[in-house]
């Protein structure tokens, strides 16, 4: 079947919306090539006509139905902008899941709420477990990566990346908490505790005011997690290895006071070292 042939009465296509960024809709009659139009239902029940100039303006396909909601990207039929969006818009909303894999990356969606989904008995569901089986959490990349360096005796990296607001200090928070209950810390949440508590000062230095967050930093930080040779955790240490000087429009501090809080920095960093 061509990709013609896909646009048969009956089909579902996704089509541009001012408000809504994409809207669903279903076609009422066969395309063929040279048409001017396309006849749709929209999920309104409303009819409207869609402008095709030329085949390359035809819109994204839907996916079928069965494949709504699914927990991995990768398996839709259809991968564009507009399945993305109403795939995580299923879950979020109909699922109550923030949660997405694209293949071995993983989407998360900010609720901007505690949910009760990263207690200690949810570390031991994921403990052990691979990828496939489990529903898609951030503790499930966090078990990939730590079973991997176990076995392999190798360097795993977590990269860890979103948008002002987006929950990566809290993903990187949650991701140090499972190393440190499946290493066997004998306490477990001082070190994501110690970690993070230079980012006050850090962001002291380099921070800017976003529309979602009015203490945005704008650090890159690149924490390193030292392990033992039985998987426990020995130790720990940041480094700031990007500053987003463009955005950052003044700097409060005088040059004394900067230089102090340098001086705690490095006094922080020696204490994981």
């Amino acid at each position: 079947m061509t990709s013609m042939e896909l646009y048969s009465k009956g089909a579902s296509v996704w089509i541009p919306d001012p408000d809504a960024v994409w809207v669903s809709g279903l076609l009422l009659q066969d395309y063929n090539p040279g048409e001017k139009h396309l006849l749709l239902q929209l999920s309104d029940g409303t009819e409207a006509q869609y402008p095709v100039v030329s085949p390359s303006d035809l819109p994204p396909l839907g996916n079928p139905d069965i494949l709504e909601g699914g927990n991995d990207l990768t398996a839709l039929s259809f991968l564009h902008e507009a399945a993305v969006l109403h795939n995580l818009r299923v879950r979020f909303l109909d699922y109550s899941s923030i949660y997405t894999y694209c293949g071995i990356v993983l989407v998360a969606i900010n609720p901007y709420d505690q949910l009760p989904i990263y207690g200690e008995e949810v570390i031991d569901a994921y403990s052990g477990q691979d990828m496939a089986d489990m529903e898609p959490h951030i503790f499930s990349v966090a078990e990939e990566a730590y079973r991997t360096m176990t076995r392999s005796e190798k360097n795993q990296s977590i990269i860890i990346s979103g948008e002002s607001g987006s929950g990566k200090t809290v993903s990187a928070k949650f991701t140090m908490r499972y190393f440190a209950v499946v290493g066997g810390a004998s306490q477990q949440t001082s070190v994501e505790d110690r970690v993070l508590a230079s980012n006050p000062i850090m962001e002291s230095i380099g921070n800017a005011k976003t529309t979602r967050n009015d203490n945005s930093s704008r650090f890159g930080k690149y924490i390193e997690i030292g392990f033992g040779r039985k998987g426990d955790i020995i130790g720990a240490n940041m480094r700031t290895y990007l500053l987003e000087k463009s955005r950052v429009v003044f700097q409060v501090s005088s040059l004394v006071t900067v230089t102090r809080m340098h001086v705690r920095i490095l006094r922080l960093l020696c204490i994981f070292s």
